[in-house]
Order: structure tokens, then sequence, then C-alpha cells
């Protein structure tokens, strides 16, 4: 049984339908790595009605609880009316651990089990449904398989159970970039370039080639090169190095057995995604017991497409949430 977080603090009331929550797991939190989160917090924010149905919704990395509103991370697909209805359902978004700038060897179950016990203490056996993006993906098939009765159904985007070839290649070389760095004294250049070598993994050469001009200034460089560099600044600006490189090392630790997945699962793929190839999730697909449906969407956005495919994404997922109501 998972252990009991501590009683959670008084809840924040939010002026656009949320509610924040922070609770706090007794210290330390081993982990399956035998690190430990010396001061773990979760972090919580509930979107709608808190007696409606209950929907949580995960993405990559670097999203947090703020699910919609004007600073969500997916203000397209959570809200009154979107896809994941907050007039409908109480969407949770929670934000990943370490909530600190800790470098530990974390990984997708390790957050599972932190969700289990978040879920324990709001007083929510089963989550009417769960839906996990990019590495949420991973961290939703990690609960299906730990704690399956969690979950009534699952959806999982541009995710699969364990990290491709490629992926974690490309992860590999963008945490030597920042650790290189650190040892030098230049941590932020190095996670800007990491974030800029990620960049171009997130997305499609078709993207590019229609996007950018590419040409080559006086400066030696491009609109593409100055779009790359723009999003490493920013990205500096919102993840702590050691918190990022935990968190990317935990994709590459993902290692999730599909056939102990016993919960009925959508997959929704993307035909350009080069981090969860189409051939990966078709894989998943075969290995999983309960598969529901499996979609696959054309996109020139790649493996973000779960943030850029708004119109498709919100087609696939209100049906997988009729399906979850009707089922």
């Amino acid at each position: 049984m998972a252990a009991a977080l501590s009683k959670p603090n008084s809840p924040v009331q939010g002026t656009a339908g949320f509610v924040d929550h922070t609770l706090r797991a007794p210290a330390p939190f081993r982990l399956d790595s035998g690190d430990s989160l010396a001061a773990p917090t979760v972090r919580v924010r509930l979107h709608g009605p808190a007696s409606a149905p209950k929907v949580l919704a995960l993405g990559g990395i670097s999203a947090t609880r703020r699910l919609g509103g004007a600073d969500g991370w997916w203000g397209d697909i959570v809200g009154p009316g979107a896809a994941i209805d907050t007039n409908r359902f109480c969407a949770l978004g929670i934000d990943f651990a370490p909530d600190e700038d800790e470098l530990l060897r974390i990984s997708p179950t390790d957050q599972a089990r932190l969700i289990e016990i978040t879920l324990d203490e709001l007083g929510i056996g089963q989550v009417h449904a769960m839906v996990g993006a990019s590495y949420g993906g991973m961290v939703g098939l990690a609960l299906g398989q730990i704690a399956p009765r969690r979950l009534k159904r699952l959806c999982v985007i541009s995710a699969a159970h364990q990290a491709s070839p490629l992926g974690a290649a490309w992860r590999g070389v963008q945490r030597r970039i920042v650790e290189f760095a650190q040892a030098h004294g230049e941590t932020s250049a190095g996670l800007s370039l990491a974030r800029q070598l990620a960049m171009i993994t997130y997305r499609s050469a078709d993207e590019f080639e229609a996007r950018f001009d590419r040409k080559l200034g006086p400066d030696n460089s491009s609109d593409l090169d100055r779009y790359l560099a723009s999003r490493g600044e920013a990205f500096c600006a919102a993840m702590p190095p050691k918190r990022w490189l935990s968190l990317s090392g935990a994709i590459d630790r993902a290692a999730i057995d599909p056939s102990a997945v016993h919960v009925p699962t959508t997959l929704i793929a993307c035909t350009s995604d080069q981090l969860a190839p189409l051939s990966q999730m078709e894989e998943l697909s075969r290995r999983l017991p309960k598969l529901a449906a499996f979609h696959v969407l054309t996109s020139l956005y790649g493996h973000d497409a779960f943030l850029k495919e708004s119109a498709q994404i919100s087609r696939a997922l209100r049906r997988f949430l009729d399906e979850a109501s009707n089922g």
C-alpha cells in the first residue's frame, strides 16, 4: 500500500475556476533507483467542479499542473466547452517530481506511485479517465500497470512503453551538453543548446521546410537558427537544469510491460513523430490486453502534434471521453 501524504494544505481558490492543493509526503520518498526525494511535494490543480467526474491530464516533462486558462499549457483542450470540458469534468493537473532543482534517478513508475498517493489524499478512488501525452503517457501506462483499479480508461498520446532508440540517443547527447556546460560554468548556455536540439526532435523536416527560408545572414545564422535560439533561451527561464536532467533521464528509464496494463486504453499517434514513432506505438497496440482504439494523425508537427493539432486531438478525446462515460 502506498505511504500516506501529510494532510493537504488549505486549498487555494483561483479566480479562473481552479483550486490548488499542495501535498507533502513523509520524507524521504524512496525511488525505485534507490535515490530519495528529500522533501517530496505534490502540487495539484483542479480545474472545474470538484464533484464532477475526474479526468487526470499530464503532458511532457515541461508541462505543469496548469492545464487551462491564460497560463495553461493545454488551454485549447482543457476548459469550458473544450474537449476536456470543465463544465462537465474536473480536470486534474499535477507538477512532476522533483519539484525543486534536484538531480535524481527518477522514473515514470515513481511518478505513478506519487499520483496514487495523491489520489488517496484527495479522496479519489478511481479517475473517470486519464489522458497522458508524451512523458505523461508513459506515466499513465506505468499507473495502469501498478494500479489499474485507479483508472476507468486511459488515453496515451505520442508515448510508448519505453524510449525509442533514436529518442534515447538524442536525449543522451542533450544531457551530456548540459553536464559539460555545468563543468565549465556555462549551465544556462548548455541548457539552451540542449533545448534547441530537443526542438528539432519535437518537430518535423516538413514543418521546417514550410516555415523557414533558412538562408544565412551576415551573422552566419538563419531564421531557423534564431527561432531555435529563442526557444532555448525561453526554456532556461522555465526549467532548472538539475530538474531537467532528472526528467530527461526519467523518459529513458521507462520500462513498462504493456501486457500488464489491464485498463481499456486508447492510443493516439502521429505519422511524423520522431520520438514516439508510429512503428513503436503499433508495437504497443499489439501488446496491450485491452486496446480500445488506435488513432493515427497526419501532421507537420511531429511529436508536438498533441500541442499544435488542437482540432484533431479534440475530436479523438471527445470520442474517448464519451466512451468512458458510456462504458
